[in-house]
């Protein structure tokens, strides 16, 4: 008889998990709460428009391409990835610009536009980011760590011995100014630390790793929008025989004696032994879980991470100074963060990233039009905010800056959706609101991040950006493998 599974979410990283399962013969059933599945990476179609919801980028594709082979297909007969070049226009307070490139040279001479040492530093530092790539990725990132048994082989034993390399001891920002001075283009790089969720002046340096795999391993945009990834991914999880349910709510997990014994969807309980559970690892805990009172308490002690205020805004005209990636920059960066993170209320001067998708997909937009995804790095939910005062106060403010960059929107927005910290709360059940899951901002946090499989209920495993290896598209992907390939050694 073919052993059952249920996923709980149907995000990337419980398809990720579901289609591994499925291609060696288990019998998968997914339970996705809302209509689309994807999790946070949605899409939203308005007058016209096109709008992807979640990520924007595409890093790492080999994690992808991984997925397709182990499911017995080849990623291009499903999607085309085109390489982002330049990766983002960045749009400083004093009115210059750079365009970041993959070119190493383009983007020595662009850094040396404001700084010539930054710039001569710059092979230096992507040194620094490739050796803490090369040193951690192996243990950090494809491999479960919290599994004693895999993380103690042999070939670990050099990344153990040489942790000091990956600069775990100062942050981000620590590590970055080992190298640059240049107040920009510190700005630049500590950016980087967003991409998780975390603070760049409180996580540590091994963050750094990030800029070695865009500028090193590339950034992509997956043709047609990102969706179609989730698109793609659904296509192969049908072809191996997944059962999907969307719009079901699954309220509880069931266990006896220790172990699961099935969930409960939609009122109706349904028995199995074995769950990969795609929702928050804390929101599990809190709301499907009923044992385990101390792993509760643990779990809600760790920092969520950022959130976020998307604007979607049709707009009309054409903004050539635009690429399909930007970012206005705040004059006070730590400062933005210190009100995000430690007063957790809406920044005064929040950094813009403004993506329009429709420079590489035409039909994303209207003819005469531009689709803007725009983001800003909010607080995840806490006493004292109030996010309906907030949205109209945001979004004169990013017209506002707009307008100091010579681009005046003033009548140019036909149509817009809002997503708040709530949304994502509401729709998605993450814990606070947060994008990211966990943040990064401590030292130690690489090590504390949940696990993907469960120390207090046998049978249950987690995927997703909430436990280990965090967030973002090739992570969770990793995660479902992780959470996938734990469950089938239990089965052995």
């Amino acid at each position: 008889m073919r052993k059952q599974v249920a996923v709980i979410g149907g995000g990337l990283a419980g398809l990720s998990a579901a289609i591994r399962l499925a291609k060696q013969d288990y019998k998968v059933t997914l339970y996705e709460q809302t209509a689309q599945l994807g999790g946070k990476m949605g899409e939203i179609r308005q007058d016209g428009f096109r709008f992807d919801t979640g990520p924007s980028l595409l890093t790492m594709p080999f994690v992808l391409d991984e997925l397709f082979t182990a499911a017995g297909l080849q990623r291009g007969d499903f999607l085309d990835l085109v390489p982002v070049e330049p990766m983002c226009r960045y749009f400083f307070p004093d009115g210059t610009r750079l365009d970041a490139s993959h070119d190493v040279e383009k983007m020595r001479a662009a850094l040396a536009s404001f700084s010539p040492p930054d710039g001569e530093r710059l092979r230096d530092f992507l040194a620094y980011s490739r050796k803490i790539y090369d040193t951690t990725a192996e243990v950090f990132l494809f491999t479960p760590i919290q599994e004693w048994r895999k993380l103690l082989r042999w070939r670990h034993v050099p990344t153990l011995l040489s942790l000091p390399a990956i600069d775990p001891f100062r942050t981000v920002h620590g590590g970055l100014a080992r190298f640059f001075k240049n107040k920009k283009v510190l700005q630049l790089f500590d950016r980087y630390a967003t991409y998780n969720g975390s603070n760049p002046y409180q996580a540590p340096a091994t963050l750094n790793i990030i800029p070695h795999v865009e500028y090193g391993l590339g950034a992509y945009y997956v043709r047609g929008g990102m969706y179609r990834l989730v698109n793609a991914l659904e296509e192969l999880a049908r072809r191996l025989g997944v059962e999907i349910h969307t719009n079901t709510r699954v309220s509880r997990i069931l266990q006896q004696n220790g172990r699961v014994a099935g969930i409960v969807a939609q009122g109706e309980t349904i028995t199995c032994e074995r769950v990969v559970c795609n929702a928050d690892v804390v929101t599990a805990f809190n709301e499907l879980i009923e044992e385990a009172p101390r792993r509760r308490s643990q779990l809600n002690r760790l920092e969520p991470s950022l959130s976020g205020l998307v604007f979607l805004w049709g707009v009309q005209g054409h903004h050539a100074e635009l690429l399909q990636h930007n970012i206005f920059f705040s004059r006070d960066y730590r400062g933005e963060f210190e009100q995000i993170f430690q007063q957790r209320r809406p920044p005064d001067d929040p950094t813009i990233y403004v993506a329009i998708t429709n420079r590489v997909d035409a039909a994303d937009a209207p003819p005469d039009g531009e689709n803007w995804f725009v983001l800003l790095n909010m607080p995840y939910l806490a006493e004292g905010q109030d996010w309906e005062a907030a949205v109209p106060q945001m979004r004169e403010t990013v017209l506002k800056k707009l307008r100091d960059h010579g681009i005046d929107l003033s009548g140019r927005i036909t149509c817009e959706r809002v997503l708040t910290p709530i949304h994502f709360y509401e729709k998605y059940s993450s814990n606070r609101g947060s994008i990211y899951g966990i943040s990064s901002n401590s030292r130690s946090m690489a090590f504390r991040r949940p696990a993907n499989r469960s120390r207090d209920v046998r049978g249950l495993y987690f995927a997703g950006g909430a436990c280990h290896p965090g967030g973002g598209i090739p992570l969770v992907l990793l995660s479902g493998k992780m959470a996938a390939e734990l469950l089938m050694e239990k089965d052995r």
